[in-house]
């Protein structure tokens, strides 16, 4: 219907987009949403775990949001703010960065006759924890000024949903998760949020990251020296999610040694949170499943 308004109509609503803009005065009716829960494949429907929420919100809203989400990754992306190593969401990047990435080191060490130590992160419910006041605080350290933070701040506070059972709509819900479900902005903005993870690696560990698929690895002739490194690298994206109010799921956490030496050697025993993660011969990462001998399938 949007698409088809007259050109009269098209100036009134830009009419209205600038006022929203320049007044700093965000319509409270644009901050609620409508929830439709979503049985997940295969899942037993009366445990409520099971629904994947479909957030539908107002389409005169989504337009805006397009518009600053625009501004707002021209700015991440011309000032660098961005790490280089995250793919998720970004024009001319996919999944295939990350694997090509993956993929290389294992064949390097490989190639050099050397041991490739790997860590799989699983952060629970990232989406749903992303830190309002660290956002903001993001958005203001990489200079961030004017009406579009503003606009932003507006546009996330005092946010409301009710999820539509059938036909039947209870009263509203305030949403406590900052980063609402169902918005443009929202896949920028925890990005903005997760990138200060990839800041806490030595040197010589790399990390990758799409959206909140993180993968962090470390190559070297000796595994005493791989372990030091990585668990280091651990110890401190823990106390970066700490902070900033992430946590990982260590059952869910995986380590894989990609090695093709035939002699006995040491496996790295890599502490989260006190425990050991688990040991796993393949792991599936954005899709594809890698073994420790680099041989993978969809």
């Amino acid at each position: 219907m949007i698409q088809h308004l007259s050109d009269e109509s098209l100036h009134n609503l830009l009419f209205l987009y600038n006022r929203i803009w320049h007044e700093r005065s965000f319509p409270s009716s644009w901050q609620q949403a409508i929830i439709i829960p979503v049985l997940k494949p295969r899942k037993e429907p009366s445990n409520p775990n099971n629904y994947r929420p479909i957030a539908l919100t107002n389409c005169m809203c989504k337009i805006l949001e397009k518009m600053a989400n625009k501004r707002l990754v021209y700015y991440l992306e011309t000032n660098g703010v961005l790490s280089p190593f995250q793919s998720g969401f970004r024009q001319g990047r996919s999944t295939i960065d990350n694997l090509l990435a993956l993929e290389t080191e294992i064949r390097n060490a490989f190639i050099r006759r050397q041991h490739a130590v790997a860590i799989f992160f699983d952060i629970e419910k990232a989406y749903d924890r992303a830190w309002g006041y660290g956002i903001f605080r993001d958005l203001y350290n990489c200079n961030l000024r004017g009406n579009l933070p503003i606009f932003i701040q507006d546009f996330l506070k005092h946010r409301q949903f009710r999820v539509r059972i059938e036909n039947q709509l209870p009263d509203y819900f305030v949403q406590e998760e900052v980063v609402p479900q169902g918005s443009v902005l929202s896949v920028t903005l925890f990005t903005l949020k997760l990138n200060g993870i990839l800041q806490q690696l030595p040197l010589t560990v790399k990390g990758f990251l799409y959206v909140d698929d993180l993968y962090i690895s470390c190559t070297g002739d000796n595994m005493a020296f791989i372990e030091r490194q990585i668990q280091m690298a651990v110890n401190k994206i823990h106390q970066w999610s700490a902070f900033n109010g992430f946590t990982f799921s260590t059952a869910k956490t995986s380590r894989v040694h990609f090695c093709r030496k035939r002699r006995l050697h040491p496996e790295p025993e890599i502490k989260l949170e006190g425990q050991l993660i688990n040991v796993v011969s393949e792991v599936k990462f954005l899709g594809v499943i890698f073994d420790k001998k680099l041989t993978f399938h969809p």
